[in-house]
C-alpha cells in the first residue's frame, strides 16, 4: 500500500523524475568507485551498479568482508554474491533520494576500505570493529538455527 501511495503521489511526472534521479545515482556511484573496484559492466547503468571485488581478492578480502566493514562506516551494507553471474559481486542501489553529500560520503567510504584492503587486509576480514558482536558462524547458524530468545546467565 505505501509503494502505491508513493507512486499515486508522484504522479507520471514524478515518476519519471525520480527514475532519472535513480539511474544518475547509480551512475555517479559507478563512475565514483571506477579506479577502486572492478567494474563488471563497463558502461553505463540503470538504477544500480554492479562492481567486484576481485582486485580486493588478491589480498584474501572478499565482498563479503567489505560489506561487512562498511558497517563500521556507519553505511548499511549493499546487496553482495548477486547477481551470481559477477564473482565476489557488490551490487549498489542508490536510491533517487540520496543527497549528492549522501554518496559522496558512501563512496569516501568504500575508497577507504579499497585502501584498507591493500594496506591493511586484516583489518577488513575482521570487520565489523563497532558493533556488539562481530561475525557469526553462518554454516552454524544456518545448520542449527536459535530461534528462541533465551536470557543469558
Amino acid at each position: 500500500m505505501r509503494a502505491y501511495t508513493y507512486l499515486r503521489r508522484l504522479g507520471a511526472d514524478g515518476l519519471s523524475d525520480i527514475s532519472r534521479h535513480a539511474i544518475v545515482n547509480a551512475n555517479y556511484v559507478r563512475a565514483k568507485l571506477a579506479g577502486a573496484y572492478h567494474v563488471a559492466y563497463d558502461r553505463a547503468c540503470m538504477h544500480e551498479c554492479i562492481l567486484s571485488a576481485k582486485r580486493q581478492r588478491a589480498k584474501g578480502v572478499h565482498a563479503w568482508d567489505i560489506a561487512k566493514r562498511l558497517i563500521d562506516y556507519g553505511f548499511y551494507p549493499p546487496t553482495i554474491n548477486f547477481p551470481l553471474v559477477v564473482e565476489d559481486s557488490i551490487m549498489i542501489e542508490p536510491p533517487e533520494s540520496e543527497s549528492r553529500q549522501t554518496l559522496d560520503a558512501f563512496c569516501d567510504a568504500m575508497l577507504a576500505i579499497a585502501r584498507e584492503c591493500e594496506e591493511q587486509p586484516e583489518l577488513v576480514m575482521g570487520a565489523p570493529h563497532t558493533t556488539p558482536r562481530s561475525r557469526l558462524d553462518e554454516v552454524l547458524a544456518a545448520r542449527k538455527p536459535v530461534l528462541r530468545w533465551a536470557k543469558r546467565g
